[in-house]
C-alpha cells in the first residue's frame, strides 16, 4: 500500500474526490481527512488518532529505549547482584520486557498529544483551512488514482505518495 496526499480547498472538492476514489473501489477505510477544527468534516472519513498524531512514532521509539534501558539495568543486576541474590539470564529478558512495555506506555501517552512528524509540511495549509486528503492505495493503482483525481480535480494539489504500513490491515 502507498498513501498519497492531497490538499483540497474546501470540503465540497474533498467530498467529490472521496466520492470518485470510493467508485474507484478504495474503500472508505483507506481514506483519511486531516482539517483544522473550523472546518466541518460531515460525510468525510476524519483521520483517526493513528493519522493524525505521532503515536506510532514514539511508540516505536518508546519500545527501543525502554527495551534498551531495561535490558541494560538488567545486565547491571546481573553483574553486581543484590545482597543475597541470584539473577540469572531470564531477570534481564524480563528486566528488557518490562522496560519496552513501560517505555512503550509512557510514550505513547506523550506521542498523542504530538501532531503527526509525517504531516509537518502540511500544517500550515491545513492550519490556513485546506484540507489534507490521504488515500491508502495498491502500488499497482497509485497512477492510476493520481490521475484519476489530477483530471477531474485541478483544484486538488498532489503532494507525492509514500509507503504505508498500517498498524491494523
Amino acid at each position: 500500500m502507498r498513501r498519497i496526499y492531497f490538499l483540497v480547498p474546501d470540503a465540497a472538492i474533498a467530498r467529490a474526490i472521496v466520492d470518485d476514489l470510493l467508485r474507484a473501489r478504495i474503500t472508505w477505510r483507506h481514506i483519511h481527512v486531516l482539517a483544522n477544527h473550523n472546518v466541518a468534516l460531515e460525510q468525510l472519513p476524519e483521520a483517526s488518532l493513528l493519522q493524525s498524531s505521532d503515536v506510532v512514532h514514539a511508540l516505536e521509539r518508546g519500545v527501543a529505549l525502554g527495551g534498551a534501558t531495561g535490558a541494560f539495568l538488567g545486565l547491571i543486576a546481573l553483574a553486581f547482584p543484590p545482597a543475597g541474590l541470584t539473577i540469572a539470564g531470564g531477570a534481564v529478558v524480563a528486566m528488557t520486557l518490562a522496560g519496552a512495555g513501560v517505555g512503550a506506555w509512557a510514550a505513547s501517552m506523550i506521542g498523542v498529544a504530538e501532531p503527526n512528524t509525517l504531516l509537518a509540511r502540511f500544517h500550515d495549509a491545513v492550519r490556513d483551512g485546506q484540507l489534507l486528503l490521504m488515500a491508502d492505495v495498491p502500488a499497482s493503482r497509485e497512477q492510476e488514482i493520481e490521475e484519476l483525481v489530477a483530471q477531474h480535480f485541478p483544484q486538488a494539489e498532489l503532494h507525492g505518495a509514500e509507503p504505508t504500513t498500517p498498524i491494523f490491515p
